[in-house]
């Protein structure tokens, strides 16, 4: 595939233009919001939007907890998991999970000292699954290549915009092996259980090119305004399927038991353990 100009903003005709549901407005106190009805969890922020200073936190009940290491993996139903959005679609914001923090809180990322935007908006909602970890230390074993030392992420397809910090039920349908900066960074596909599409999309195959396409696209290119490389993928670029993506989410999640329990080193990582 060659673009001759704007790569990211082509990328748009992959999935349709919604409404965002976050917005740049200053937030000057803490305000809560509901997370999700479903699991009971509230979020609250902190600082101003679109600062250093900006913090999404989670709580259940009167309890601080981490949506990293707190929140179930598994959902209620069977073969589903619980996603904790990041970047809503249609956002720029690089949010996420702060992993090296207390009760890991949604933040913006940081280069450089800058806060960091991507350079067009993402196309679907992005966060991660959480007590998933992708192990720095240990080598793919057709890859060649380590973990990104992060949560596993998650690209969630469906039709609405869903919150920051929202904790959304999802069904994974695919998974894809992404080569950024010669580290593993999986990148699962998903559509959330209550949308619209979920009753006619159950694996890989029944996700429209268009949109397979455009993900992969999307993260080729999206470092490339910084000066960056493109990014590569593994397995030929081919997304694999449902049952891959289950088998990976639960290697992620066999390597997060270990991180947790302290039978690997954490390092700067914040366990809640160490």
């Amino acid at each position: 595939m060659k673009f001759t100009a704007a790569p990211l903003a082509l990328l748009a005709l992959a999935a349709p233009i919604t409404t965002s549901a976050w917005s740049t407005a200053a937030v000057r106190s803490v305000r809560a919001v509901p997370a999700t009805i479903l699991h009971g969890y509230s979020t609250a922020t902190t600082g101003e939007s679109a600062t250093e200073s900006f913090r999404l936190s989670f709580t259940e009940g009167d309890d601080t907890i981490s949506p990293w290491h707190d929140i179930p993996l598994k959902g209620n139903a069977e073969g589903t998991y619980n996603a904790v959005i990041e970047i809503p679609k249609m956002t720029k914001a690089k949010m996420e999970v702060a992993t090296k923090e207390p009760n890991n809180p949604i933040a913006q990322d940081m280069k450089k000292g800058k806060l960091r935007d991507y350079h067009g908006p993402i196309f679907w909602n992005y966060g991660c699954l959480p007590q998933t970890w992708e192990n720095p230390n240990e080598e793919h074993p057709e890859l060649k290549c380590f973990g990104d030392d992060d949560p596993i992420d998650v690209v969630e397809i469906g039709s609405k915009a869903i919150a920051m910090g929202s904790v959304t039920e999802v069904k994974p349908l695919g998974v894809l092996a992404m080569i950024d900066d010669g580290e593993l960074d999986w990148k699962v596909i998903a559509i959330a259980t209550d949308d619209e599409l979920a009753k006619e999309y159950n694996d890989i195959d029944d996700v429209p090119d268009a949109v397979k396409d455009g993900i992969r696209e999307w993260f080729r290119w999206y470092k490339t305004p910084d000066d960056k490389p493109l990014n590569g993928f593994g397995f030929d670029e081919k997304w694999l399927d449902a049952k891959n993506a289950n088998e990976v989410i639960e290697e992620t999640h066999d390597a997060w038991k270990k991180l947790r329990s302290g039978e690997i080193e954490a390092g700067k990582l914040w366990t809640g353990k160490n």
